[in-house]
This record gives C-alpha cells, sequence and structure tokens, in this order.
C-alpha cells in the first residue's frame, strides 16, 4: 500500500504545478463525419432509392399484353395480372405464374417477334 501511495503522491504533486491540458478541437470530427454522411448519401442512398423507385413505377405501369423479362431471364407476353404476381405466356401453349417483383425490364411491343 506504501508502495502505491510513494508513486501517486509525486506524480500528483507535478500535476498540480504544470499547466492542465487543453481538449482538442472537435469541429474537425464533425466536419469529417459530415463529409461522410454526405458521400454515403449522394454515392449509396440515392442512386438506389433512385433505382427502386423506377423498378416500383415500372411494376405499376405493367398491362396485360406487355413483353417482359424476368430476374431469371426469361421472355414473355404478360397475360393476367394480380396484386403480387403475374401470368406470362411462353409459347402459345405455356404459361407460368412469376412474382411481379421479379420483373426486370418491359420490352418493346414486338420484340419477341423478332427473336
Amino acid at each position: 500500500m506504501d508502495f502505491l501511495l510513494n508513486m501517486l503522491i509525486p506524480a500528483a504533486q507535478a500535476a498540480e504545478g504544470a499547466a492542465p491540458a487543453q481538449q482538442p478541437s472537435m469541429l474537425p470530427t464533425i466536419a469529417m463525419l459530415a463529409v461522410f454522411g454526405f458521400i454515403f448519401y449522394f454515392m449509396l442512398y440515392r442512386p438506389q432509392a433512385k433505382r427502386a423507385k423506377d423498378h416500383k413505377n415500372m411494376l405499376d405501369a405493367l398491362q396485360k399484353g406487355d413483353e417482359v423479362v424476368t430476374s431469371g431471364g426469361i421472355l414473355g407476353k404478360v397475360v393476367k395480372l394480380t396484386d403480387d404476381y403475374i401470368e406470362i405466356s411462353l409459347t402459345e401453349s405455356v404459361d407460368i405464374k412469376v412474382q411481379k417483383q421479379s420483373i426486370v425490364a418491359v420490352l418493346p411491343k414486338g420484340t419477341l417477334k423478332s427473336i
């Protein structure tokens, strides 16, 4: 115990005579966080939100007879629409049901005949 007190007392006496240390400014740290926030917003969040909005608008605008591509690469013509699913005609006798979210693009009319 005496050993510990002998070590702490000189350190405390030396600190009394010394000038107090100044705290570093927080302004550069806050500025860097703000810059990183703007970079994150403009390079990551904003473009992704725009893509999601465009995809939702495309799905809302789908109509019977549109030619579409699924995320699996299947091409077909929309035969029936429901809230969550779309029935796609691949040929005259083959129809499949896919989730609406799996549609990645709407093709111009007549694309299926030209392929």
